[in-house]
């Protein structure tokens, strides 16, 4: 359901999860006590793999529905059998785990040298309808700046 957690941090979990519709973001608590998004995820995507959101199967963060969702869960060590016998299979969670570290290292680059307004373009390319559904204050979080900056930047633009 919406604004519910799927995953939360420092609970065990041991599923994969394919987002068939809706909006998902990943997040964590920052040391202020508010969430800080991590990743966004729209339908017909997957969510963060279980090997890197995950420690002895405890959660490393949050994964929250914004929107209703219609997820698809798999046991994740079903699904590493799957990898194992089929090569297709492999090779699409390969792809998962490469697009991550790519979301991923790209995000950190941006948050240290670039402007946030060309962080906020580049969001918009990345999440073309996003700006629209999803509180404004978790995609200030995602792009490193306060509410506040964010307003006077859409206000620019």
């Amino acid at each position: 359901t919406e604004n519910s957690l799927i995953v939360e941090k420092g609970n065990r979990n041991n599923s994969e999860y394919f987002l068939l519709d809706g909006i998902v973001r990943s997040c964590l608590m920052n040391q202020n006590g508010e969430q800080v998004t991590l990743l966004f995820f729209e339908k017909s995507s997957i969510l963060s793999p279980h090997v890197t959101r995950t420690s002895n199967s405890l959660s490393l963060i949050n994964l929250e529905a914004i929107t209703e969702c219609t997820l698809v869960e798999i046991d994740a060590s079903e699904f590493e059998t799957l990898i194992e016998v089929n090569l297709e299979i492999r090779e699409f969670a390969n792809t998962i785990l490469r697009n991550e570290l790519f979301q991923k290292i790209n995000k950190e680059i941006r948050l240290i040298s670039w402007t946030a307004k060309d962080r906020l373009q580049q969001f918009r390319k990345d999440y073309e309808m996003l700006e629209n559904l999803v509180p404004h204050s978790m995609i200030a979080t995602y792009l490193g700046i306060t509410n506040v900056s964010l307003s006077r930047l859409r206000k620019g633009s």
